[in-house]
């Protein structure tokens, strides 16, 4: 996505990442878009990842609207990746020789976009299929090729926080949401784990939670060993603007704060819900996640 202008510490700007989903432009509430701008500028997030289902249907107008929205965050460093949504569903001619035609000319040609700053590695998979109606998948080239990255920046920066977005989840924690998780989502956590990730960002389900992929639990993919081989969490977004909210799980956004230094390597994952008496999203939980300790003290804290 082109950046926007404007926008980046540590509790603020380059320190503070804004993770959302699965807006769904054609569904999107205007009381909530407004709450979202106010939520942004309060906390000027520095970089921000939007994981897939950008819009209802895929339509033209969706996307100039999404991409309105997204210009108005003003946040510096935005990224987006498409979600099964953002597909056509009943243009057939489209969906079969042009299925991001609509969303690259709102949002790029970058399908997996990638940023790096000082505190984070910010990585990302299309893993859409013009095939599959909503199940995502992830191949073994895009597993190795996202571990390769993890590797470079593992050696360039080992203070840096390395995150991956998909779309669809790569772990659950009920058992009917099993059928939504990514395909190939066992070899994605053994590999990236071993390469460095720390966090897995998704959507899809529409359910925000976090979980440590790292330990033995119902909610982990079938890997060989039962678990990511050092700590990895997986943080899920909920929908931040649709009407297409679950029950128990209102709109609701996630900020991401880098908490770095030679010594120790912290995430704060705060969710935020908009709560409709409030007219606000307003702060309800915050996951403080241990990551793994660096590699090397060569680099000292500098977010």
């Amino acid at each position: 996505m082109a950046d926007p202008p404007a926008g980046g510490c540590m509790t603020m700007g380059a320190g503070t990442l804004l993770h959302l989903s699965d807006t769904h432009f054609g569904t999107a509430q205007p009381k909530v878009i407004e709450a979202l701008v106010r939520l942004v500028r309060m906390h000027a997030p520095g970089q921000a990842i939007l994981s897939g289902d950008v819009t209802q249907r895929a339509t033209g107008a969706q996307f100039a609207e999404a991409r309105a929205f997204v210009d108005r965050l003003a946040i510096a460093h935005c990224m987006a990746i498409p979600g099964n949504h953002d597909i056509p569903l009943l243009d057939l001619p489209a969906r079969l020789f042009q299925p991001y035609a609509r969303y690259r000319a709102a949002f790029g040609d970058v399908l997996a976009p990638e940023l790096q700053t000082p505190a984070w590695c910010l990585l990302s998979n299309n893993t859409t299929r013009w095939y599959r109606h909503k199940h995502g998948e992830i191949s073994h080239a895009q597993i190795a090729d996202t571990a390769r990255r993890l590797a470079v920046s593992v050696q360039a920066n080992p203070l840096q926080i390395r995150v991956v977005a998909v779309h669809q989840p790569i772990a659950v924690q009920q058992a009917g949401e099993r059928k939504n998780m990514l395909r190939g989502a066992a070899s994605a956590v053994k590999a990236w784990a071993a390469a460095g990730a720390d966090i897995v960002l998704g959507g899809h389900i529409h359910l925000p939670f976090v979980v440590p992929l790292h330990r033995r639990a119902p909610w982990l993919p079938a890997t060989p060993n039962g678990a990511a081989p050092r700590p990895m969490w997986a943080v899920q977004a909920g929908t931040a603007v649709s009407s297409r909210t679950r029950p128990g799980a209102p709109n609701s956004v996630n900020l991401l704060r880098a908490d770095c230094t030679a010594t120790r390597r912290r995430c704060a994952v705060e969710r935020w819900d908009y709560l409709a008496d409030a007219d606000a999203f307003v702060l309800v939980h915050t996951d403080l996640l241990e990551l793994a300790a660096p590699l090397s003290e060569h680099t000292s804290n500098s977010f």
